[in-house]
Formats: C-alpha cells, structure tokens, sequence
C-alpha cells in the first residue's frame, strides 16, 4: 500500500478535527501490516491504528505512523442448528456487520445496531448499547503482536472485558493489532431484549407486539437515529463520556434529591448513573462554545459545529467534567481516545 507522508487526518475522524499524521497508510492484511511495522524508516515511528476514527479526539498533530485497519471480509467459520459462529475482518464496518446478521436471521448483537465505527474497535471498547454488550457474543480474535509479528488468538477470559474496557485499551494497549473477531449468534430461540431504553415504547410506535431480531434492530436505529447526530452533518465521536459507576451510598443521595434520576444496578455495593442526565442537570445540554457544544438531544454527545479544534472540544469536556464534579460530586471519564 502506498505510504503518504504529512497526511491529513481530518477525513478519518468522525469529529472533523484538522489534524496530520508524519506518515500514513492502510492495510487489508496481516502480511501488508507486517510489513509496513518491518519499514526501517517506519519502524522508529510512534504508532496509531485507526478504524473509522469515531472514538477518538486529535488535539495535535500526529509525529508518528497512523495505520488505517481496513482488514475485510464476513465468513461464516462454524454452523448447527441453532447457532452459527461468524468471523468479520476488523476493517468492517460494525453496522454493516449486524446488519448482515439481520437479514440473515442471526440473533445476539442486534441491539448494538448503528454504533459507530468497525469490527476492530469493537472489542477494544467491548461496545454495548440498550442492554447488550459485545462480551455477550464474543468467541475470540485475532491479533498482530507488535513486537514479532506473530498472530496471537484471544478468548474471552484473555480479553478481560469489562465495561467499555478490555485487556488492548490496558496491558495490550501498543503491544497488538486486532485482524478479526468471531462472534457466536443464534438461529433460533432467539432472546430478545427490549427492557433496556425506549426499545419497548418505540416498538410500541411501530405497531409491533411480537419482536423479532429485525424489529428490535429498526428500533435501535430510529431511536439512535433520532437522539445522535450524523457525524457526515455534524462532527462527533459519538458518547463522549462513559457512564459512571459509583457507590451505591451516592446514587441513594442522588436519588433522594432527584427521585427520577436514572440508575442502573452494577454489582455487588454498586451502582450505574446516566452521564447525559448528569450533564444536563448542569446546564449543558445544547449549550454552544464558539466552534464546539453539547448535543440539543443528547447531551452525552459533544459536537464541532465547524473549525472546532481538538483543544476546544477537549476544554469543553472539562469544564462538563467539573460541573458535574462540584454539583453531584461524581467523576466523569472520557470514553475517547486522546491523542
């Protein structure tokens, strides 16, 4: 593939942040990425993978080697019955992923429809949405190992998911490159799941009484689709920030001064909050700093309304960070990538 030197990254982030990388390239296979890592010139390089640049934040240019992962394929690897075991390469796009699922009848990550972003930076983030995580479908994948080159396979124990976290935003972090992932889904006696959300009301609008995998996928996309910006119309990275998970002792305090205050169980002396709801009892919501804001319908979703630098949207996280801290005495974390 061919290497671009002062590359501008602006089109591979879905924040439309003007920024450079020292040298780029893309890559579709194991062979092609062992050999741009090989590069004597490209190998001394600090080194960034990216996907479909939907989590992350350019707040400077980038002195190093930015690789864009655009491994491809969907197989079917297994199949019975009841279930079937898929492989996507990791330069899929995830919609086009379950989408494909869908229509071929395949239960499990229909509620992960319309999250932004590929394959490969699915179990990075282990993604979830509408009270499903990609944990719960996940059989291994594939990885590149950095240091030699060699393909390392991880199952689910050696991933160590958690929430919106994995052993590659850790340990592995800038030690391996995701190739694949395989994913284990249904045939039949699928379990549809529509407590989570406004899935029940909007199925509800739809007409719908007896869901299928499909009708749940159409109501995860129009609820998406009406709550979340269209990254092309308005640069975002989606969920700016994680949902914080905190003593249950405070959600109780929280909930005593604000009876409808979402909260979610999270184990054992442990409890869920909603970061949007947070945000907003702030003030937040739709609020606009010259080139940057606060989404009008979600407030989790920080926006450039055009020729917002990364500093401006990463100042504008903070000053929401703080506001939350002084009024609800809860951190905030920032589910992006920062570069």
């Amino acid at each position: 593939m061919p290497l671009l030197r002062h590359a501008d990254l602006q089109p591979y982030n879905t924040f439309g942040i003007a920024a450079k990388a020292e040298a780029f390239a893309r890559f579709t296979t194991a062979d092609e990425l062992r050999g741009l890592l090989a590069a004597p010139e490209l190998s001394v390089m600090p080194r960034l993978v990216l996907g479909g640049g939907s989590n992350i934040l350019f707040t400077r240019d980038f002195d190093g080697l930015v690789l864009l992962n655009e491994v491809p394929g969907i197989e079917v690897v297994r199949e019975d019955a009841d279930h079937v075991n898929v492989k996507a390469g990791a330069g899929v796009v995830w919609h086009d992923l379950v989408l494909h699922a869908v229509a071929q009848g395949w239960g499990g990550i229909e509620n992960l429809s319309l999250i932004p972003g590929k394959v490969g930076a699915a179990p990075m983030q282990n993604i979830g949405a509408y009270g499903v995580e990609l944990k719960d479908a996940f059989v291994s994948l594939e990885a590149l190992r950095i240091s030699d080159g060699a393909i390392i396979t991880f199952g689910l124990s050696e991933c160590a998911f958690g929430y919106r976290e994995s052993f590659f935003k850790r340990e592995g972090k800038d030690r391996f490159i995701i190739l694949n992932v395989s994913l284990k889904l249904t045939k039949r006696d699928h379990i549809i799941r529509t407590a989570y959300g406004d899935i029940q009301g909007e199925l509800a609008r739809m007409g719908v009484t007896q869901p299928t995998i499909k009708d749940v996928s159409a109501a995860v996309i129009a609820i998406r689709s009406s709550k979340l910006p269209d990254p092309k119309v308005l640069g975002n990275a989606g969920s700016f920030f994680k949902n914080p998970v905190v003593e249950s002792t405070i959600a109780e305090r929280i909930k005593l001064d604000h009876p409808n205050a979402p909260v979610y169980p999270a184990g054992e002396g442990h409890s869920k909050l909603a970061a949007g709801w947070l945000i907003e009892q702030c003030g937040w919501k739709g609020k606009r700093l010259d080139h940057c804001g606060v989404h009008e319908k979600q407030a989790l979703v920080l926006v450039n309304h055009g020729g917002a630098t990364g500093s401006e949207i990463w100042d504008l996280s903070d000053q929401v960070m703080r506001s939350v801290r002084e009024r609800f005495g809860v951190e905030l974390e920032r589910e992006v990538n920062v570069v």
